[in-house]
């Protein structure tokens, strides 16, 4: 319920200047409101406040403020650990705040804080343009470019955050702030990267580029081919061309035509390559990948936004994610990773994956607190399941696969990546001298910590 302090008044006040909803336990909205992508996430906010404009996140963040609650932003509600929901407290929903307005001549997408990939992905297609975004179209735009972003044209075009031109912010003390390169550029510094840690983003505009085309390859084996596959997978990333996107990924081999059907349902080494340009450049740059004798073959000319909801992880279902960057990625390193496959729960959508950086994201900004940009490659446990009995099960396949390639980390990790890992891992995220810096732009712009809910930076 709404804590004492804030009282009956405050809420009425807040409602009748509001311009979106204001929803509390009781209201028919609420447990669908409250609902966020991860399943073992289940938490019980005394407000959820649905802003329409900037005026109403000023407002919801003072009426959390005066009463003492704790305060969570929700854009795409993605994050693994819940960061979008808080228990008793205030939840600045941004969805209802979506608007993309795209400038083809400009090439940049002003995109609203409660913007998802699809929103973002549908309006630039008819344009032929793009920038990178997450490898799932329900992923928040917001949280996703601000935690670094990583998706299947970064080797192309660079993290998501390398694309961020500028960005608006309400700050905890309510007030709108501009931030870019001309325009507090120490602000526009830490959100590349730094999250959620200095306001609230209600709008960030992006750069585009020209894609008109995008071909998908989807490769299939049996599992014991998985360590060769995996061999001419690296040998192949390391000399591919930056439109070379994509992953080795042993999934749950799906029941669709092109899969044989003693397959379905059963363990399988796959391998999507995706490509920023048509069918037969890429049948020429990805033929060591396509001579293997692979047992199903799926390739697909589409656009970028159907290549989006191509892997979509379905909802409902309880998560746990974690990473580690590898420095390399030598035989023994994919024997481990490789063999660590066998205690992937299937059938279910969990995921061991492998991506490939490199091209693009180790050539952007070294000056950005992105220290996992210059690793070749990282490794991805992804558990979805539905049984709670399973949970315990699947956090230790997680660790386990990170303490099986530990050896050739970097010590790096993409925080979007992960759920609550400890302070170490935040640091990790950004590096020490990062870190401080930083903290010391926290101080600035959120110095009672007013937004916590996050991999958080304290203020310096």
């Amino acid at each position: 319920m709404v804590s004492r302090s804030v009282g009956g008044t405050a809420l009425t006040d807040l409602r009748a200047g509001f311009a979106g909803d204001v929803i509390t336990p009781g209201d028919a909205p609420y447990d669908q409101a409250r609902t966020v992508f991860n399943a073992m996430i289940d938490r019980r906010p005394a407000v959820i406040a649905q802003c329409e404009t900037e005026r109403d996140v000023a407002e919801a963040i003072r009426f959390g403020r005066a009463g003492g609650l704790e305060i969570a932003v929700r854009g795409g509600g993605h994050s693994v650990a819940g960061m979008a929901l808080t228990e008793g407290g205030v939840v600045v929903d941004l969805r209802r705040m979506h608007t993309v307005v795209v400038d083809p001549g400009r090439r940049t997408a002003r995109v609203g804080g409660g913007a998802v990939m699809s929103h973002l992905d549908r309006a630039t297609e008819p344009y032929g343009l793009a920038t990178t975004g997450g490898r799932v179209s329900t992923t928040g735009v917001g949280g996703f470019v601000l935690g670094g972003g990583s998706g299947w044209l970064d080797r192309r075009f660079g993290l998501a955050s390398d694309n961020l031109l500028s960005a608006e912010l309400v700050t905890a003390d309510g007030r709108t702030v501009r931030a870019s390169e001309e325009e507090n550029p120490e602000l526009f510094w830490a959100l590349h990267g730094g999250g959620g840690n200095f306001g609230v983003a209600t709008s960030l505009t992006l750069r585009l580029h020209p894609l008109p085309e995008v071909t998908a390859a989807l490769l299939m084996w049996r599992p014991e081919a998985g360590p060769d596959v995996a061999r001419v997978y690296r040998d192949f990333l390391e000399s591919a061309p930056d439109e070379v996107g994509g992953g080795l990924i042993y999934l749950t081999a799906p029941p669709e035509e092109f899969v044989p059907a003693d397959m379905a349902g059963k363990l399988a080494c796959a391998v999507l390559i995706t490509y920023a340009g048509g069918m037969q450049e890429m049948r020429d740059v990805a033929e060591p990948m396509l001579d293997m004798d692979h047992d199903a073959e799926m390739i697909t000319e589409l656009s970028y936004a159907d290549l989006q909801c191509m892997l979509d992880d379905p909802p409902g279902y309880r998560n746990y994610w974690s990473a580690e960057y590898l420095a390399s990625f030598p035989d023994p390193a994919v024997d481990a990773f490789c063999a660590r496959a066998a205690d992937l729960l299937v059938p279910s959508p969990s995921q061991h994956v492998l991506f490939p950086q490199g091209g693009s994201v180790t050539r952007g900004s070294g000056d950005h607190p992105i220290p996992w940009r210059r690793a070749p490659w990282v490794v991805h446990p992804f558990g979805l399941w539905e049984d709670p009995a399973d949970d315990e099960r699947v956090r230790r396949w997680a660790h386990d696969v990170r303490a099986d390639v530990g050896p050739w980390s970097t010590g790096a990790v993409y925080l979007n990546f992960i759920g609550h890992e400890g302070e170490d891992r935040v640091v990790a995220g950004f590096g020490p001298d990062n870190h401080r810096r930083l903290a010391a732009v926290k101080a600035e712009y959120d110095p009672g910590n007013v937004f916590r809910l996050n991999h958080n930076i304290r203020p310096g």
